[in-house]
């Protein structure tokens, strides 16, 4: 039976191992990128597209009934801004710290 400090080790070394594979890393990158973009979707849907279909719309029932809204252009390039933001972020991090620490490892 393994000292527990030494069974502390070997968990924490083989989490290591398996939490910086390339696949699961790559696989955290693309769900992060992934939700990131899906909100920018969502943003042009919303606040682009919608509300000039409702020019087109009736007064009575149809989508959120209808009414017109403004098309806000601003809104949608925050989140333009904020899929830049996380994106750079993830680059900073993945691609130089986490580089440097792999190359500093060997």
């Amino acid at each position: 039976m393994l000292d527990p400090k030494k069974q502390l080790l070997t968990f924490a070394e083989e989490f290591k191992n398996f939490a910086l594979k390339g696949n699961v890393i790559d696989l955290a990158v693309g769900v992060i990128i992934g939700a990131a973009f899906g909100k920018i979707v969502t943003s042009l849907v919303e606040n682009i597209i919608m509300p000039i279909l409702t020019i087109f719309g009736t007064a009575e029932g149809g989508y959120k009934t209808w009414h017109f809204k403004d098309v806000m252009f601003g809104q949608f390039l925050a989140d333009v801004l904020n899929f830049l933001i996380v994106a750079f972020a993830l680059f900073l991090f993945i691609v130089k710290f986490l580089g440097w620490v792999l190359r500093t490892k060997k």
